[in-house]
C-alpha cells in the first residue's frame, strides 16, 4: 500500500496512478473518488521479432545448465536404482540361498554388475553435483566464469568416480 500512495504522489494527475509492468510499458490506471481500479489504456506489446516455433533442439545449453540438468537425470536414476537394490536386499535377507544368489549375480552377472556400476557412477555425480549446489547456495560460483569452472570440475571429479567405480566393480 505504501508503495501505491509513492506512485500515486508522483503522478501528476492526482486520478491518474502510473503503475510499470514487466514489459517496462507503462499501465495507466484510474483512481477517482468511489471508483474501482480499472485499465484506462495499455501499449500493446511488441511482437515483431519473436519466433513462432521455437525448435528446442537448436538452442545450445551452457555447460552449467547441463549440469543442472544431469544432477536431476541421475537422482531420478537413483530413485529407479533402488527398485533393484531393494530386491537385492529383498532376496538376500529371505534366505541363505537367496544371499548366495544374489551374491553369485552380482559376482559374476553382466547384467547385476552393470547395473551395480551404473548406480555407483550416478551416486557418485550425484553427490559431486550436490556439492556444486551446496557451494552456490553459500555464494560461491554464482559468475558467469565461476558456473563454469564449477561445472569443469564437477565433470572431471565426477569422471574419476566413475573409472573408480567401475575398476571396483569388475
Amino acid at each position: 500500500m505504501a508503495a501505491r500512495r509513492a506512485i500515486h504522489r508522483l503522478s501528476r494527475r492526482p486520478d491518474l496512478m502510473i503503475i510499470e509492468s514487466y514489459q517496462k510499458l507503462p499501465v495507466v490506471y484510474s483512481c477517482g473518488p468511489g471508483e474501482k481500479s480499472a485499465v484506462k489504456s495499455q501499449r500493446p506489446l511488441s511482437t515483431a521479432k519473436r519466433p513462432v516455433n521455437l525448435d528446442l533442439s537448436s538452442i545450445q545449453f551452457p555447460l552449467p545448465a547441463l549440469v543442472s540438468i544431469s544432477h536431476r537425470v541421475s537422482g531420478i536414476m537413483l530413485f529407479i536404482g533402488l527398485i533393484f537394490l531393494m530386491w537385492a536386499f529383498q532376496v538376500s535377507l529371505s534366505s541363505p540361498a537367496g544371499f548366495n544368489t544374489v551374491r553369485e549375480a552380482m559376482a559374476h552377472g553382466f547384467f547385476a554388475r552393470l547395473v551395480l556400476w551404473g548406480l555407483l557412477s550416478a551416486l557418485g555425480f550425484h553427490f559431486v553435483a550436490g556439492v556444486r549446489h551446496l557451494i552456490m547456495d553459500m555464494g560461491h560460483g554464482e559468475t558467469l566464469e565461476g558456473g563454469q569452472r564449477g561445472a569443469q570440475l564437477t565433470i572431471i571429479i565426477s569422471a574419476l568416480l566413475v573409472v573408480m567405480a567401475g575398476v571396483w566393480v569388475w
